[in-house]
């Protein structure tokens, strides 16, 4: 009769009978090829490089006096994602992870170079350049960095995996954001924010490269029980570009995915908008407080729902319909809320300044902060339920560069309408309805969510696709037995 630990393991564990005992090896080298180290790392390479970029777009406009310029430059980052992300997943499979990775490490620190050089001397082309090696380093980091945080993951600690690598995202957020607010805390006017603030974001982003070469790559990964990823033996193969294309293709043909594709474009519609209300609207300290609290709210998000995922008192398609109706019924109820203020703002004479000594101030900000931990929870949610449909790392590499090409492209649409200097609340009411349509898609796909994820395995004739208790279901039995019936 196997231990309640070992059954747990072959429940849960869609690597069963898949993977290999490795030699035995020293406590560092086990705690230094850990899923846990190399999830820890890639948060932090995610807090030096989007986590400094949320740092300064959530002040408004990369701290801009206006906001169309950094939102033409946005606009030409996620439209190079929207065909970068899959093509840098495919490229990941075929040449390394790893490799991918470090790519993703090298283009944040230009844009950012470019919006301290836009703000001090006002040149404009390096900021659509930055924009440009944005993209790239981002197709290829969002790419990488996702299906780590997923693949080295068992499925029970999916949920917790994804909360550290999102969570330390923030940490970046929230430092820069802290230095934000010290280097402008006397500025109560509108305007942008001293130009400074770039010099130390643009010293955190060029830690990226050297934190990605300390990752290990999916065939030296160990995991606790002292076996290696069920993907290790096939990372070795050589696999064709052709195949690949051919793969993601019929990945997205699931309807699994293909439901995702109406969220992913619409929910993150608002974040425009909201660069557009923190400028129009809120005096420079007052931005970059908004970019700190942001960046708190943002964070609770990934711990708690880091922590409320894993629970094994719910299971993983009622978990999946609890948070998605909480997310909209939230979200709608925010977005009527906001409708209410961009009234109110909108229609002051003269323009009203917010700054936390002015009265009023927290109606305008709260509703703010609670679309961000909004957003940021969907996040969450998008990538639980990535880890919950898939299991084995090429599969989900596949996955989350579907993923994120297609909010990759919501992003570059709303971008270009912040660009084209639309009235804030036309961009609101474009937000509200972008959302609205993603509820009917999102809520069939909930009702898809199973309690094992499926393992899309390369057999000699192609590709296989079962479910996890598929693999073994005799050492399934068992175990279910060992554990008293449980879920896994």
């Amino acid at each position: 009769m196997p231990s309640t630990e070992q059954a747990k393991r072959v429940e849960d564990d869609s690597s069963v009978g898949a993977t290999e005992q490795v030699k035995p090896v020293s406590r560092f080298t086990r705690w230094y090829r850990s899923p846990l180290f190399n999830v820890i790392v890639v948060g932090f390479i995610s807090f030096t490089q989007p986590g400094i970029w949320n740092a300064l777009n959530n002040t408004g406009a990369g701290g801009q006096q206006e906001p169309y310029l950094v939102n033409g430059a946005n606009s030409l980052t996620f439209g190079i994602m929207v065909f970068g992300c899959s093509l840098f997943s495919i490229v990941a499979n075929k040449i390394g992870i790893k490799k991918v990775l470090i790519i993703g490490t090298l283009g944040y620190a230009p844009y950012s170079a470019a919006l301290y050089v836009n703000n001090r001397y006002g040149t404009e082309w390096f900021v659509l350049f930055g924009g440009a090696t944005c993209g790239i380093a981002a197709s290829a980091l969002w790419a990488s960095e996702g299906a780590i945080a997923l693949g080295y993951a068992d499925v029970t600690n999916r949920g917790k995996f994804t909360g550290i690598w999102l969570g330390l995202r923030e940490l970046g957020q929230l430092i820069g954001s802290s230095i934000q607010l010290s280097l402008n805390v006397k500025t109560q006017n509108r305007g942008k924010v001293g130009y400074t603030t770039y010099l130390v974001l643009i010293a955190l982003q060029c830690l990226g490269l050297p934190l990605a070469l300390l990752v290990s790559p999916p065939e030296k990964v160990i995991k606790p029980d002292g076996t290696k990823l069920q993907s290790a033996a096939a990372s070795k193969k050589k696999i064709s570009a052709k195949d690949e294309f051919r793969k993601i293709w019929a990945l997205f043909k699931r309807k699994e995915m293909f439901l995702l594709v109406p969220m992913m474009i619409g929910f993150q519609w608002n974040t425009t908008y909201l660069g557009i209300y923190m400028t129009k609207y809120f005096s420079v300290r007052a931005r970059t407080l908004g970019s700190l609290t942001s960046g708190i709210a943002a964070t609770f998000a990934n711990i708690f729902w880091g922590w409320f995922y894993d629970l094994k008192r719910f299971r993983r398609p009622t978990l999946a319909k609890i948070c998605w109706l909480t997310f909209f019924v939230l979200m709608l109820g925010t977005f009527g809320w906001q409708v209410s203020n961009e009234k109110t703002y909108g229609d002051s004479n003269p323009r009203v300044t917010l700054d936390w000594d002015n009265p009023g101030f927290g109606r305008g900000f709260a509703s703010m902060v609670i679309l961000r931990f909004l957003n940021e929870s969907h996040y969450m949610f998008v990538y639980w339920m990535m880890g919950a449909f898939f299991d084995d790392l090429e599969t989900l590499t596949l996955a989350v560069g579907i993923v994120r090409s297609f909010e990759s492209l919501g992003s570059c649409i709303s971008f270009g309408v912040g660009a084209s200097q639309v009235a804030p609340m036309v961009n609101l009411i474009i937000s509200f309805v972008m959302f609205g349509l993603t509820i009917p898609a999102t809520s069939l796909v909930v009702f898809l969510v199973p309690e094992r994820p499926v393992v899309v395995r390369k057999g000699e004739d192609g590709d296989s696709v079962t479910s996890a208790e598929e693999i073994n279901p005799v050492a399934v039995s068992k175990a279910v037995e060992a554990v008293d019936g449980t879920r896994p």
